[in-house]
């Protein structure tokens, strides 16, 4: 039973009812966070490279009699964002009150000084200066609404990667690391805004980002191999991370691995990294 002044207390829930905003929807984790918006009573702009996938995960949430759009957006253009935006404001007749920046790629194999500079150039663009055009186009649209309308919130996908300095995946690392640093700036500047900032840093999650990346077949056996064994689900994930935003939490990890790593990371960071070097059969100076 609550008291008469329970509800005074309780966060408020930005991801039920929500007007939201996800990129990547097409597949994976992007489409998870959609269809679990929608489930929650939002409505959903679902933005994807491909609109014929967002089209495809639009249509799954209508079918069950949730509402949704598809937008074509690469997040990596900064254009497309900023009309990714226009348009959700059209459609949803009102400000956006969640962004998920989700879209993302993936890179590893080569070592760096042997990976292709193109790979660290397109990696980099859509896993980084996507939600840096995320942010940069919506952060002050959430925050100029706010006080008229709330609650409002900002979710990054990230990755353990942005911490766990795996060898072999340098593009990929640095891209999510740049994510996870950009999510925190942007919480201590949306500090007394209303507008809350999750980032979210899942381990293996079982999408087709492995089969859709730019990965050497070797790393693209044993990724897969270590998704079947240890990956969840998107759903879980998305789930986990919305019910994280809701309390207000900046961090979301919903796997024990990569808790653990950030936990260790932080406790004792050199022989952290020398120990995974050596783990990885490569040796570091």
């Amino acid at each position: 039973m609550f008291g008469p002044l329970d509800h005074l207390l309780r966060k408020p829930k930005t991801s039920h009812g929500a007007s939201a905003v996800v990129t990547g929807a097409g597949s994976g984790i992007g489409a998870a966070f959609a269809v679990e918006l929608a489930r929650r009573g939002g409505a959903v702009v679902c933005s994807d490279i491909d609109e014929s996938t967002a089209q495809g995960t639009a249509d799954a949430i209508g079918a069950q009699g949730g509402n949704a759009t598809a937008v074509r957006c690469d997040v990596a253009r900064f254009d497309d964002v900023r009309a990714l935006a226009e348009q959700s404001q059209d459609w949803f007749g009102a400000p956006p009150t969640l962004v998920v920046n989700n879209a993302g790629v993936a890179a590893g194999g080569p070592v760096i000084g042997e990976a292709p500079l193109d790979d660290w150039r397109w990696t980099l663009a859509v896993n980084l200066w996507g939600p840096i055009h995320g942010c940069h186009v919506f952060a002050p649209i959430l925050r100029e609404a706010t006080p008229s309308r709330a609650p409002r919130g900002i979710v990054n996908v990230a990755s353990g990667a942005a911490f766990g300095a795996l060898p072999g995946m340098g593009a990929y690392n640095v891209s999510k690391a740049g994510v996870l640093s950009l999510s925190e700036t942007l919480a201590a500047e949306m500090s007394g805004t209303g507008v809350r900032v999750t980032v979210l840093c899942p381990s293996f999650v079982k999408t087709n980002i492995v089969e859709s990346g730019r990965i050497s077949d070797e790393a693209r056996q044993r990724a897969a191999g270590l998704m079947r064994r240890t990956g969840i689900l998107p759903g879980r994930v998305a789930r986990a991370c919305l019910d994280a935003h809701d309390r207000g939490e900046l961090y979301c990890m919903p796997q024990l691995d990569s808790r653990l790593i950030w936990s260790t990371k932080r406790l004792a960071p050199q022989a952290y990294t020398r120990a995974v070097g050596l783990a990885s059969r490569i040796n570091l100076p």
